[in-house]
C-alpha cells in the first residue's frame, strides 16, 4: 500500500472514530439529563403526594414509577458518558449490555403481555379495583381515573360493577354515594352541565337499563379497543419506547469496535518499533567497534 493510501485510511479511522465518540456522549449526556429531569419530577410528585397519606401499590403511584425510571436512566446513561470519555471497554461493554438487556426485556415482556392477554387484562383490573378501593384517599390515582372516564368514555375496570368495591359506593354503605358511580361515568348531556349525582343508584341495575345513564362498559377494554383502532399511534409510541435503546447499543458496539481496532493498532505499532530497535542494536554495536579500531 502507498504511504498516500496508508495516510488517507489512517485519517478516516480517526474521524470515524471522533464522529462515533461525540455521537456516543451526545446520544449519553441527553439521557442522562433527561433521567435527572424524570427523577426529580418524580421525587417532587412522591413529596406532594406523601402530604396526603396515599395507597402503598407502586404500581398505581405515578410518582414511584417515575422515580424509579429516572433512577434507571440516570446511573445507564452516566455508565455510558463515563465510558465514552474515556474510552473505557469495561464500561462501555457495560453499557451495551445494559442497554441490550433492557431492550429484551421490553420485547419479551410485550410477547409475554400478547401471549397471555387473559392474564394481563385481569392483572390490570384487579389493580384498577385496588384503586378504587382507595378512589377518595389517591388524588394521583382519582385524577388518572376520571381522565380515563370521560376521555374513553368507560365506567371502572372491567366494567362499572367495580365501584361495588368502593366502600362508598358499596350498595351497603349509607350515604347518596351508595350503589351509585362517579359522575365521570355519566354519559354527557347536550347542555355540558354536570350532574354529580347522575350515577346515582345504578350499580344494582342491569347493563340494559342504565346504558344511556352511564358507560356501562370497563376502561380496561376501552383503551385496549383504542390503542387497536389507532395502530399508527401505538406502533409510535414504541418506536419511540425501543428504537433510542436499539440505537444506543448499535453506537456501543461501533463504538467498542473502533476503540478496539485504535488500541490493536496501537500495540502493533509498539511491537514493531520494538522488533526494529532489536535488530538495530548489533549494529550499531558493530559500528561502535569499528570506530575504536579504525582501519
Amino acid at each position: 500500500m502507498a504511504a498516500g493510501d496508508a495516510e488517507q485510511v489512517r485519517y478516516c479511522g480517526r474521524l470515524s472514530y471522533l464522529c462515533l465518540k461525540l455521537t456516543l456522549i451526545t446520544y449519553s449526556t441527553t439521557f442522562w439529563v433527561i433521567g435527572a429531569l424524570v427523577l426529580a419530577v418524580g421525587i417532587y410528585a412522591e413529596v406532594e403526594r406523601q402530604k396526603y397519606k396515599t395507597l402503598e401499590s407502586a404500581f398505581l403511584a405515578p410518582a414511584i414509577i417515575l422515580i424509579l425510571l429516572g433512577i434507571i436512566m440516570f446511573l445507564v446513561s452516566f455508565v455510558g458518558v463515563l465510558a465514552s470519555l474515556r474510552d473505557n471497554l469495561c464500561l462501555l461493554q457495560a453499557f451495551m449490555y445494559i442497554l441490550g438487556i433492557c431492550l429484551l426485556i421490553e420485547l419479551t415482556g410485550g410477547v409475554v403481555a400478547l401471549i397471555f392477554r387473559n392474564q394481563t387484562i385481569n392483572f390490570l383490573n384487579d389493580n384498577i379495583r385496588r384503586g378504587i378501593e382507595n378512589y377518595y384517599d389517591d388524588l394521583d390515582f382519582k385524577n388518572i381515573m376520571d381522565s380515563v372516564q370521560k376521555q374513553f368514555k368507560c365506567c371502572g375496570g372491567e366494567d362499572y360493577k367495580d365501584w361495588s368495591q368502593n366502600v362508598y359506593h358499596n350498595c351497603a354503605a349509607p350515604g347518596p354515594l351508595a350503589c351509585g358511580v362517579p359522575y365521570t361515568c355519566c354519559v354527557t348531556n347536550k347542555t355540558g352541565i354536570i350532574n354529580t349525582m347522575c350515577g346515582y343508584k345504578t350499580i344494582d341495575k342491569e347493563r340494559l337499563s342504565v346504558q344511556h345513564v352511564i358507560y356501562v362498559r370497563g376502561c380496561t377494554n376501552a383503551v385496549l379497543i383504542w390503542f387497536l383502532d389507532n395502530y399508527s399511534i401505538m406502533a409510535g409510541v414504541l418506536l419511540g419506547i425501543l428504537l433510542p435503546q436499539f440505537l444506543g447499543v448499535l453506537l456501543s458496539l461501533l463504538y467498542i469496535t473502533r476503540v478496539e481496532d485504535i488500541i490493536a493498532e496501537h500495540k502493533l505499532s509498539e511491537r514493531l518499533f520494538e522488533e526494529a530497535q532489536q535488530s538495530s542494536a548489533p549494529e550499531f554495536a558493530g559500528a561502535g567497534c569499528c570506530m575504536c579500531y579504525p582501519g
